[in-house]
C-alpha cells in the first residue's frame, strides 16, 4: 500500500466535521490540543484522543443499526 493510499480520505467532505470532531472528544479526554501543530504531544496523548474518536464512531454505528 503506498503513503497516498493510507493518507486518501474516503470521503474529502467530512474533514471539517472530523476535525471539529477531534477537537471536542480532545476536550472531553482533558488533552489541550491547539489548531496547528501538534507534535509536541504525546503518544498518551494522542492516542486518548483517537481511540476516544474510534469508540464514539462505533457506538454511532451500532446506535443507527439498532434503530433501523
Amino acid at each position: 500500500m503506498s503513503n497516498s493510499d493510507r493518507t486518501s480520505k474516503v470521503v474529502p467532505e467530512a474533514k471539517d466535521s472530523l476535525d471539529k470532531f477531534k477537537y471536542e472528544v480532545a476536550a472531553e479526554v482533558g488533552v489541550d490540543l491547539k489548531n496547528g501543530y501538534n507534535g509536541n504531544m504525546s503518544s498518551k496523548d494522542a492516542g486518548k484522543i483517537g481511540g476516544n474518536m474510534v469508540r464514539k464512531m462505533i457506538e454511532q454505528a451500532e446506535n443507527s443499526m439498532l434503530n433501523k
